[in-house]
């Protein structure tokens, strides 16, 4: 049965990100055909602060926990993030760990195009085993099988660039109340306590070929399903011993700063903008004209990311040309 937290926490996000993108994004867009990189640089801040909302709304409102061990993550590294989907919601609890690290504004991430949408409630474990069984592999039991053609092809035109530090092989597990897909999270279903294990493995230490580095990629989810079996079926923490903890970059009193400011800014951002679009014309014309904006960019050229890196390549050649004229 969906619940009142399930359905605050949606709406909370689902606002903050509707409003952000028309008010604190869309007058921006200009500078998006003046100075790709500006706009980026600038842009990248603002939807980190959005991402700091669904980490407050976990830990501050619902109480969630988080637990890291295993290695460190080293400042400004260039990093490829490899995680298991034990749930649909992986990717946005990895937010919790990144925040700590001062990785947020520099997170990209990866998904099928058809996943630009609404993402529907599939049952992600009945086609893990189909892929596996199609393809003569394990079946899992805490994981799903990775599709190691996306990874590789990453890993390959980063190294190829010499855009890669290293890889970070991140496990996350959830000693109890697990999510499974989004509808859950509507029925308040919220993770109690949130345990991340990361291993960095350098780039150095990565097979060089694409058919090696794919069995790279399919040892590690060996790996995860061994460690998660373990964790289940034992104390239900990666190392018992709480000697492998990994000192955050920010100390816990800086990321609880960080969440009250956040889930204070956005309530009031939200609340604001309501007023402002029932008291001031202008602003509803604003916001009409925004959103059709918005709609007619993703009809007729596909997304803004795809404005965006063609903005960048022009920008780029042009550069170029004038630095051959000189």
């Amino acid at each position: 049965m969906v619940s009142w937290k399930g359905i605050y926490f949606v709406l909370a996000l689902f606002l903050g990100s509707f409003f952000g993108s028309i008010f604190m994004l869309g007058p921006l867009l200009p500078l998006m055909f003046v100075s790709p990189a500006w706009y980026r640089w600038i842009t990248d801040r603002v939807v980190a602060t959005w991402l700091t909302l669904p980490v407050a709304l976990l830990e501050i409102v619902f109480g969630a926990k988080v637990v890291i061990t295993g290695d460190g993550f080293i400042p400004g590294e260039r990093s490829v993030i490899i995680m298991n989907h034990r749930t649909r919601m992986d990717w946005m609890f990895l937010w919790n760990c990144l925040l700590r690290y001062s990785y947020l504004r520099l997170e990209k991430i990866c998904l099928k195009s058809s996943l630009k949408g609404i993402p529907g409630f599939d049952n992600t474990k009945a086609r893990s085993n189909e892929f596996a069984e199609k393809n003569g592999l394990q079946k899992y039991e805490y994981v799903l099988h990775p599709r190691t053609t996306g990874f590789t092809f990453i890993v390959q035109r980063l190294r190829d660039a010499n855009n890669l530090d290293a890889i970070h092989d991140i496990t996350v597990a959830y000693p109890q109340n697990i999510p499974q897909t989004e509808k859950h999270l509507l029925y308040g279903q919220f993770p109690k306590e949130i345990h991340f294990h990361v291993c960095r493995y350098p780039v150095q230490a990565l097979p060089a070929s694409l058919e090696e580095l794919q069995l790279w990629c399919q040892k590690r989810w060996e790996e995860k399903e061994e460690r998660l079996r373990l964790f289940y079926e034992g104390k239900k923490y990666f190392d018992a011993t709480g000697r492998s903890k990994i000192p955050p970059c920010k100390s816990e009193l800086r990321v609880m700063f960080v969440k009250s400011i956040s889930l204070l800014y956005w309530t009031f951002f939200t609340l604001a903008v309501f007023v402002l679009l029932y008291l001031y014309s202008f602003v509803r014309w604003y916001f009409v004209t925004v959103v059709v904006v918005f709609v007619a960019q993703h009809k007729l050229f596909g997304g803004l990311e795809l404005m965006e890196l063609a903005c960048h390549r022009f920008f780029s050649k042009l550069n170029s040309h004038n630095s051959n004229r000189d």
